[in-house]
């Protein structure tokens, strides 16, 4: 029996084409969340720490944060994606280091509300007042993350073999795990300076167009060799 495939799939500036927790700051977080940015680029902070620092500063009642949400778009190839991935079996979740409540709220305006998301909890306090929850941290992640992608890797059943779909920094330790990468923005070097399998991709267009190699093999490389299609030309979403 071959094996099959547990798509891990990160939501901003993958499946969102903008980070949702940064439009969020900018548009209701009270002074000072970008030092603390400041602090977790510079080392100083883990990214769990910020992120719960950070949305300690938010001043907004949930109609103010549900009517920004509502004008966040996503990739418009994603819900096809979805549709192709588990019509071929695959299992398909969304791990994010974000905000759980905006990444439902998105999915569920396109139609896509059943999906499993993986992140951290939004939790209103009060009329204008939020905190963060953690229920997928581990003590022992090595970088520090609100969302220890790693742990839910390792967490796939046996008989499936991981595809991460991510952009950026918090991807880049769980790439190491994964089987195979499709790879957007600053995780396409990173997946090249390490050596990780993967494929270049701007969107869900060319992971849609990839996705049958996949699942025929025909990406399934050495973890120790770059493995990189040519793809059809087409600008990386910011």
């Amino acid at each position: 029996m071959s094996l099959g495939w547990n798509i891990l799939c990160d939501f901003d500036g993958t499946i969102a084409l903008q980070d949702v927790t940064d439009a969020v700051l900018v548009r209701y977080a009270r002074p000072g969340w970008e030092l603390i940015e400041a602090a977790w680029k510079a080392g100083r902070i883990t990214s769990r720490e910020c992120m719960g620092q950070q949305v300690a500063l938010l001043d907004a009642g949930r109609d103010e944060l549900d009517a920004l949400l509502d004008g966040i778009r996503i990739d418009p190839a994603f819900p096809e994606f979805v549709r192709a991935a588990h019509a071929a079996g695959c299992r398909l979740t969304v791990v994010s280091d974000g905000l759980d409540y905006a990444i439902e709220r998105i999915l569920a305006r396109h139609g896509l509300g059943p999906l499993p998301v993986i992140a951290n909890r939004l939790v209103a306090d009060g009329e204008r007042g939020w905190r963060l929850d953690f229920p997928h941290s581990r003590e022992d992640c090595r970088v520090g993350s609100g969302t220890c992608k790693c742990a839910v890797a390792a967490a796939a059943p046996p008989r499936l073999r991981n595809l991460l779909i991510g952009d950026g920094q918090s991807d880049f330790c769980v790439a190491a795990r994964a089987d195979y990468v499709f790879a957007k923005a600053k995780l396409i070097e990173h997946c090249r300076q390490q050596r990780i399998a993967h494929a270049p991709i701007g969107g869900f267009l060319e992971a849609l167009a990839l996705l049958p190699s996949l699942l025929d093999g025909l990406l399934d490389t050495p973890r120790e060799t770059v493995s990189v299609l040519p793809l059809p030309s087409r600008a990386s979403t910011p």
